[in-house]
């Protein structure tokens, strides 16, 4: 079909056969053995050019779609094969949806414009482990711990755990950090208990002897940050330089060692290449995102700045 599209565009079997880098008698051969297999005569053959017969012409114009759409499809494929094109379903933790999932998802679409996302934002972990292993999604961005063994799981970064406050919160007055024995006869709205942010939280509590007066829960961080927003109550996040809702709320670290992780997970050992290229710039933009320029001094007073310690729970 290119030696035949060749010859109809030159009209002429010698330039055709040049363009083609090959002998004329092999395209002259071709060309005749593809009239036979049709049936019909595509070429009128005189001694300074060479036509178009009416069935020739019909089959350059259903041949040029029929090779572009071939080469189309080599460029497809090969672009899905080395993860650069397809789609790709991930899910995303509520504490990332404001910050790491926009951020992932702009550098995503600079690095790989024909990659089709399909985010499913605002889940727990546990939702997102379930629908990694019923292949509903790719990949999950979640906060540990993870309790199924066939799910694989790559580190992204720690964050310190803060409390979310509404300017109008007496706790709100000041921009310090703020210990766990401050939320002891405080009104909390949190994450259900299955949250990991909610664990931590909870265990930061109970090292200092009290239980948190949790009075209402939200699945969706940004309806949590609407409850603090209303002063319903204080909510344990984690800490963020770019917080949503910031007119209306104050963001405090909490004084404690404990940190919350956020990674990557994964079913199975394998990796499909838009998978791993996805991993990666997930990864790179959590890098870029800025970070929190603040002090933590620990209960009894003493400085600590190292945000490379993390505690894992």
């Amino acid at each position: 079909m290119r030696y035949f599209v060749a010859v109809a565009e030159e009209k002429h079997f010698g330039r055709a056969a040049q363009r083609l880098h090959i002998a004329q008698p092999p395209l002259s051969a071709q060309i005749k053995q593809l009239e036979q297999e049709l049936g019909t005569q595509l070429f009128e053959r005189t001694t300074r050019r060479v036509d178009l017969t009416p069935a020739g012409e019909l089959l350059l114009e259903r041949a040029t779609g029929i090779l572009s759409a071939v080469e189309s499809a080599q460029s497809d494929v090969a672009d899905v094969g080395a993860g650069s094109a397809g789609v790709l379903r991930v899910g995303f933790t509520g504490s990332a949806t404001h910050e790491l999932m926009p951020a992932a998802i702009r550098l995503s679409h600079h690095r790989y414009p024909s990659v089709r996302l399909k985010v499913f934002g605002e889940l727990l972990t546990p939702h997102m482990e379930q629908a990694l292993l019923d292949n509903r999604m790719d990949l999950a961005v979640l906060r540990p711990p993870i309790s199924s063994d066939e799910l694989n799981y790559k580190p992204i970064m720690d964050t310190r755990l803060a409390l979310a406050i509404s300017r109008n919160h007496p706790l709100a007055e000041d921009s310090g950090p703020v210990s766990p024995e401050d939320v002891m006869n405080i009104d909390v709205v949190s994450y259900p208990r299955e949250s990991a942010v909610a664990s931590l939280a909870y265990q930061a509590c109970r090292e200092h002897g009290f239980r948190p007066r949790v009075v209402q829960t939200a699945t969706e961080t940004s309806t949590l940050n609407a409850l603090v927003a209303a002063n319903i109550g204080v909510a344990f996040v984690p800490y963020s330089a770019q917080y949503p809702f910031q007119e209306s709320i104050v963001l405090r670290p909490l004084q404690t060692d404990i940190t919350v992780s956020l990674g990557i997970a994964w079913k199975g050992d394998a990796l499909t290449p838009i998978a791993e290229n996805f991993i990666t710039t997930t990864i790179d933009a959590a890098a870029k995102l800025p970070q929190p320029d603040v002090a933590y001094p620990d209960i009894t007073g003493r400085d600590k700045t190292d945000r490379n310690r993390t505690r894992k729970s």
